[in-house]
């Protein structure tokens, strides 16, 4: 049992974030207000601004730190996280030193830094001194060097070994994830032993739903869930109803595949151990979907389009950094497509029913991709596709296309020739759309699979590829079979 910084209790989070939010706006708005007074008396009577800003200036500032001292951490983040750049840094410097930690591990990234960039040394190593050492660690990314070591000589023996262990560990890992407030019992103890020892606890580690089990080497046994403790007989040996079949984790464990296995087996907490089975750590539910949500909202920013979250109030320039090296990829992309439609000019001069068309060939067939590419991609993130089923995926995907490609080729076909009376352009439409779903099915499957192999996350870049090659396809197989059969 390892001892955590005493901490003041928090105030209750709020089921209503946003109204908190709109609060806090309506007092800056006084705030504001006031100093224009303030202004504008000035100009008058230099001794009368002193004299209203002590009344009622300080008087509004006091009031707005009495809102802020009774958001829960979460909610402070959720208010900073909302408001322009010069109102977050105000209501940020009216947060209690002893809850600053607290709150920076609660906003985002990008907000971090805007309030990392208005702390001095010591205020980040102060800022550090209530947090465990696996939450120091998910801010060390952010802090500078010095102050994470300045952190680091800062705790006691036992805190900084456990700190170095959780800064040693690559993101993505178990490691990474785990914390140190573990609650195990010997496999030789009775019943009414754990009891006793549970009892030590002024509060039990959040998530704990089971006492880990080991033997007098610290080697982990399995695990005795709460629910059988409590209404075992105290005298029954821990070793009879125990549960060996305990799913632990190494700390280079996969993060990913961790998170899997919480979800398949309705985990709440699960040991870390060494290679020698002695616990070094756990690994909680409410820790597995922050990482599972933090991943899924980087790749939703890099499928927009975006390298790393954004301030919504960062300053245009970098805001246009951060959207500008995608842009330039889709430019280029977008280029070259022009560039395949540019060579069949003539094509498009002699039958301007093309120019009209061929844009439904190159859009069915991206939209086509995308669904693939999202079935590919979930399948690599769940661990389902493997050289085993691949020629059967394959298979699968390119019977879909062919069959989606003759029912709506022949449906947007038979529009065709009623719209313009051509009916060799409406059987070109249908065997372009044809050709181009297949090629859409073929850069479905084997763009991820080939990010994949080289070690890049399929869900980042593969719908610019995808596009790019089914908007080229698109136009090259429509114009070019309406080049060979109809000009």
């Amino acid at each position: 049992m390892s001892a955590s910084p005493e901490r003041a209790p928090q105030p209750a989070p709020s089921s209503a974030p946003q109204g908190e939010l709109e609060e806090v706006e309506k007092f800056l708005e006084r705030l504001k207000l006031v100093e224009g007074l303030v202004h504008r008396q000035g100009e008058h009577d230099p001794r009368r601004p002193q004299l209203v800003e002590s009344l009622v200036h300080k008087q509004h500032l006091a009031e707005l730190q009495k809102r802020i001292d009774a958001l829960h951490p979460a909610d402070v983040a959720y208010v900073l996280e909302g408001l322009p750049l010069e109102d977050r840094l105000l209501v940020w410097s009216l947060v209690r030193p002893d809850r600053e930690g607290e709150v920076l591990l609660e906003t985002a990234d990008a907000v971090r830094e805007t309030l990392l960039a208005d702390m001095d040394n010591a205020e980040m190593v102060a800022a550090a001194r209530k947090l465990d050492a696996d939450e120091i660690a998910d801010l060390a990314p952010d802090l500078p060097e010095q102050v994470v070591q300045d952190i680091i000589e800062a705790q006691d023996v036992e805190d900084r070994a456990q700190l170095q262990a959780a800064l040693s560990y690559p993101e993505g890992t178990v490691g990474s994830l785990m914390d140190f407030e573990v609650a195990s019992i010997r496999d030789d103890a009775l019943c009414e032993n754990a009891l006793q020892y549970l009892r030590k606890y002024d509060e039990l580690p959040a998530q704990t739903d089971s006492l880990f089990v080991v033997d007098r080497f610290a080697r982990l046994k399995g695990v005795l869930p709460m629910a059988k403790l409590l209404v075992s007989n105290p005298d029954v040996p821990v070793e009879q109803i125990y549960d060996p079949e305990a799913i632990a984790f190494s700390p280079e464990s996969d993060a990913d595949e961790a998170a899997q296995a919480f979800e398949r087996h309705t985990l709440v907490s699960a040991p870390v151990v060494d290679v020698g089975r002695r616990i070094v750590g756990r690994v909680t539910v409410d820790t597995v979907l922050e990482y599972v949500r933090e991943r899924n909202a980087r790749q939703d920013l890099a499928m927009g389009g975006l390298r790393e979250d954004e301030d919504v109030f960062a300053s245009v320039w970098a805001s246009a950094k951060n959207r500008g090296p995608w842009l330039a990829l889709n430019l280029c992309t977008a280029f070259v497509a022009s560039r395949v439609v540019g060579l069949f000019e003539g094509s498009i001069a002699q039958l301007a029913a093309l120019a009209a068309l061929m844009p439904i060939v190159a859009g069915i067939g991206g939209n086509s991709g995308n669904q693939t590419t999202t079935l590919i991609v979930r399948a690599l993130a769940l661990g389902q596709v493997g050289a085993s089923n691949a020629r059967r995926l394959i298979a699968k995907e390119l019977g879909i296309s062919v069959l989606n490609g003759l029912v709506w080729g022949g449906v947007l076909g038979i529009a065709a020739w009623a719209l313009y009376g051509n009916i060799a352009l409406g059987g070109v439409m249908t065997l372009a759309m044809l050709l181009n779903l297949v090629v859409a099915a073929l850069a479905g499957i084997f763009i991820p699979l080939l990010m994949e192999r080289f070690g890049r996350d399929p869900a980042v870049g593969s719908s610019v590829f995808l596009t790019f090659i089914t908007d080229s396809m698109g136009f090259f197989i429509f114009l070019g079979l309406a080049t060979l059969f109809l000009l």
